[in-house]
């Protein structure tokens, strides 16, 4: 039986805790995203009769390529902090789950289940044998029910604030509110949601109630957040999240995973965290302190350190009960 798990407490930043935070929060991970024309990675494929679009990088043969999977609302960009570093290591893609980003919606009805073979069927097409599976948020969701249904395809799994557990029409207000108002600021076009963006007000009504600190994130990486925003798979894929529960599937979950969370997460509480280390044999917890939904965002550095870390562990090595928080 699953144990109750109770809505975040974790309260709204404000702009002056901002200033306080620590060095580390909202810096720029190397190498730099802006370095890279991502027009040269971009690619299509069909899974399901529709086009699903992704980013394909790097070519290290340091192990099995990374799979970087979006939550709600959001697309490959979710990721740019922590692509360029993974790519110097290993193969790295990067999707638009359908409904999302330029991704087309899919055929039928957007459930978990259908993301995960989704998942799988994308690492089918491009011809990838086993992968390393990364999600956030909803992205956990999906990344551990593709674990669950195709185990053989997953040789490693990284949950980073993972949805799933106590997701409840409590979590409807903070997520619909983000979510209202990063297409609002969408329908304004390019050039004036830009510019609105960088003002530290806006950029921490759109942004609060994901990141800790988003006034602290420089702007162009925080409208690579919002602009996809909007888009027609985000109501059905929130219906879908409330819907089903795998919470007693996750014992099933058998490779190598790494939890990693903050601390000050609003969307998912860090309870969470604790469940899915319980049930999950073997998985080892990471939280960041003063820290939001998105930590590969919000210390993309030590996020990067703890994955490269976690990929270079021997599969078979024995996995320390002691919780990290960096």
């Amino acid at each position: 039986m699953a144990p109750t798990i109770l809505p975040s407490r974790a309260a709204p930043a404000s702009i002056a805790a901002a200033r306080r935070a620590d060095r580390d929060y909202g810096g720029t991970a190397q190498p730099d995203w802006r370095d890279i024309d991502w027009r040269e990675h971009l690619r299509s494929v069909e899974i399901g009769g529709r086009a699903v679009n992704y980013v394909d990088i790097g070519s290290g043969a340091a192990g099995p390529p990374i799979v970087f999977v979006h939550g709600l609302g959001g697309a490959w960009q979710n990721w740019l902090e922590n692509i360029p570093r993974a790519a110097e290591e290993r193969r790295v893609l990067a999707l638009d789950l359908p409904g999302f980003g330029r991704s087309e919606m899919p055929r039928g009805e957007i459930t978990v289940p259908g993301y995960g073979r989704s998942v799988e069927e994308f690492c089918e097409q491009l011809g990838l044998d086993q992968v390393v599976l990364v999600g956030n948020s909803m992205g956990g969701f999906v990344a551990a029910e593709t674990t669950i249904q195709f185990p053989s395809r997953v040789e490693r799994l990284v949950l980073v604030s993972a949805a799933g557990l106590s997701i409840t029409n409590l979590m409807r207000r903070p997520v619909q509110t983000w979510g209202r108002v990063a297409a609002a600021l969408g329908s304004y076009g390019a050039a004036n949601t830009r510019a609105a963006i960088t003002r530290p007000v806006i950029r921490q009504l759109s942004l609060g109630f994901v990141m800790r600190h988003p006034t602290r994130l420089r702007a162009d990486l925080c409208w690579e957040q919002v602009h996809a925003a909007g888009t027609p798979g985000f109501r059905p894929a929130l219906d879908a999240l409330l819907d089903y529960d795998f919470h007693h599937r996750l014992e099933e979950i058998s490779c190598p995973t790494l939890i990693v969370w903050g601390t000050e997460d609003m969307l998912v509480p860090v309870a969470d965290a604790d469940e899915f280390e319980r049930m999950i044999r073997g998985a080892r917890k990471i939280l960041m302190k003063d820290t939001g939904h998105v930590p590969m965002l919000e210390r993309p550095a030590k996020f990067n350190e703890c994955l490269i870390e976690f990929l270079a562990e021997p599969r078979d090595a024995p996995r320390s009960e002691a919780e990290a928080t960096v």
